[in-house]
């Protein structure tokens, strides 16, 4: 039998290394503004068309390269930054595997011009997957500057894979947000379609975060600091009125470099766990400096994942550095230990108002009368109501009811679910979170929010391919701003927004004006819902199978049934209960999670024994 394993051509070999590295525009900005920052530039500069698929150029001033050094750089392994293993546990430097360049080269048009500053000449390289086209001495600033043109032109698979280019532009203005955080002391300007996105002068973090995320978060964030023999941290962490549901401005830095930590994260929220509600996360952007003998960065191509030697003690120290400086800044409540409680008595009782009993009879009260007599106004109420279920379960026999089928249409699940005699006091909203009502084979058990995701996804799913829905003006427009990212997804999910039934128009500035909203949302946070829904919909992007259209519904579904108002009427209760079993789907969320469910008496009887 003849030999069957050969090595793989570099060209190949660096196609699929790129699929590791280069999962979509925005890993490109990240390799090539990292690369900058290891060569030592205070001013970068970002061109972006077309979310990326046309250009992305990187021009920075910092120490350029050698015509050797810049064609060994495309090459697969060509590192500064190491030379041996041991150099793995000390590395400071953004880059290092060697592999950015030489993949980048495999799926795109590349040019590099880059000039040392002690040199007259510069030099000028042009690939095209992974092909050497051109080198060639030229003039050139000092720095470098290289584009990508054409991602995966030659990767036409990977090409078709990629989202909107709103949701590719998020997704670079992420990168570019994290790397522009971590290095407060140097400039970044980015242009995006012959549009100046963001010009970041150097300054401290505090103006860098209120530069990207804007004004209003230099009153919603407080410094964290700690020095200990293990780690070091700094940064800012947001007030526990400012946390949002869902993702919010999350960032971990671990000597500069941007990393996910879930157990990290954890701990964080810990510090905050008795002063915000649950279900919602603060924000904060904290940085830690500690010896990188003691993590592992090498662990994931992107770099974004990393493995502290001693996790457990640096969660405790996240924590309660969080926790202190939250108490420094008189965000926790405090006891006054060196205060004597006392009873305060009033010395001059003459000052105050007299106060006289003031009894109420009811004139219409009869002990001797067998029936209660009720008002008009609740009688005209338990009619209209009796009349509701009469109407809606006209149908159904009083008799022993069939067992639920999933399977069976809406129309026969609602059959079967009768009210007993139409009682519609039995109905009960318990802790503004459960229906219950009694049927006839038993109890209906509702989780009120889940019915109201449902119920809200399919209403918004079915407005979609109908005219756009009614709307209510509001007296009082109002004003939403968000970041620069989220403006991307925004100005995206406006046209079905609209559908929906708002009037949103924008102002410039990342700022929209709300005009008008649909009926169900007129007694809403308008900033508070547009938020949510944003942050939900950036959530759900990472799901290939949820299209932009449905992950507006989603999104939007879900933020409304979190906003629950404390009191709801009978009325209100049954035609919630109505709308739900009017869906296609009841018995789950949009998820998959379960909505209701039927315990039989004698299930409850057997509870109880």
């Amino acid at each position: 039998m003849s030999d069957i394993i050969k090595l793989l051509p570099d060209s190949v070999a660096n196609q699929i290394a790129a699929g590791e590295v280069v999962q979509r525009p925005a890993s490109a900005v990240k390799e090539l503004m990292e690369n900058a920052i290891d060569a030592g530039a205070d001013e970068i500069k970002l061109i972006i068309k077309d979310a990326g698929r046309t250009l992305i150029q990187v021009i920075d001033n910092g120490c350029g390269m050698s015509a050797t050094d810049a064609r060994l750089s495309f090459e697969r392994h060509a590192t500064s930054k190491i030379s041996q293993a041991s150099d793995l546990f000390a590395i400071r430097t953004m880059g290092f595997r060697g592999e950015a360049l030489a993949s980048i080269a495999a799926i795109a048009h590349v040019e590099l011009k880059t000039k040392l500053h002690n040199e007259e000449l510069g030099t000028q390289i042009i690939i095209e997957g992974s092909e050497v086209k051109k080198q060639e001495p030229c003039t050139c600033s000092n720095g470098s500057s290289i584009s990508i043109k054409n991602l995966f032109f030659n990767v036409p698979a990977r090409r078709n894979f990629l989202k909107s280019e709103s949701t590719e532009s998020f997704h670079i203005i992420e990168e570019f947000q994290r790397i522009a955080l971590a290095h407060a002391d140097k400039q970044f300007v980015m242009h995006q379609n012959d549009r100046l996105v963001f010009k970041l002068e150097k300054g401290n973090l505090k103006q860098r975060i209120v530069a990207i995320f804007g004004s209003a978060f230099n009153e919603r964030i407080i410094p964290v600091e700690q020095d200990t023999q293990i780690i070091n941290i700094r940064g800012f962490v947001g007030k526990p009125e400012f946390v949002k549901k869902g993702k919010c401005e999350n960032y971990f830095f671990v000597n500069n470099r941007f990393i996910r930590h879930p157990y990290l994260n954890h701990a964080l929220n810990a510090a905050y766990v008795d002063f915000i509600p649950a279900g919602t996360n603060p924000i904060y952007f904290v940085f830690f400096q500690i010896d990188p003998k003691l993590i592992d960065i090498n662990i994931h191509p992107t770099k974004t994942e990393i493995k502290f030697q001693d996790e457990k003690t640096i969660y405790a120290i996240l924590r309660s550095t969080v926790k202190q400086s939250l108490g420094k800044h008189l965000l926790i409540p405090t006891i006054d230990f060196e205060t004597e409680a006392s009873i305060q008595f009033d010395l001059h009782p003459e000052n105050r108002p007299m106060i006289q009993p003031v009894i109420k009879v009811n004139h219409d009260y009869n002990p001797f009368e067998t029936t209660t007599k009720r008002y008009p106004s609740y009688e005209k109420n338990q009619q209209t109501q009796t009349q509701y279920w009469e109407k809606l379960y006209a149908d159904e026999k009083r008799q022993k009811a069939p067992e639920l089928d999933l399977q069976t249409p809406t129309q026969t699940i609602k059959n079967s679910l009768e009210v007993e005699e139409a009682k519609q006091q039995n109905i009960l909203l318990i802790q503004q979170k459960y229906i219950i009502t009694s049927v006839q084979s038993g109890m209906l058990l509702i989780d009120f929010e889940r019915a109201l995701e449902r119920i809200y996804f399919e209403e918004f799913s079915q407005q979609r391919s109908e005219t756009p829905k009614s709307s209510q003006q509001l007296l009082f427009p109002q004003t939403y701003s968000c970041s620069t990212a989220e403006s991307e997804l925004m100005n995206d999910i406006l046209p079905e927004l609209i559908k929906l039934g708002f009037e949103i128009n924008s102002l410039g500035n990342n700022t929209y004006v709300v005009n008008a909203t649909p009926p169900e949302v007129i007694n809403s946070d308008i900033t508070d819902l547009l938020s949510g829904v944003l942050s939900k919909y950036k959530s759900n992007m990472m799901d290939v199978s949820i299209d932009k259209t449905k992950n507006i519904a989603l999104s939007f579904s879900k933020k409304m049934s979190q906003q629950i108002k404390i009191n709801y009427t009978q009325d209100e209760l049954i035609y919630i209960i109505d709308r739900l079993f009017a869906c296609g789907v009841p018995h789950h969320t949009p998820l998959g999670k379960k909505v209701f469910s039927i315990f039989q008496t004698q299930d409850i009887e057997n509870i109880l024994k």
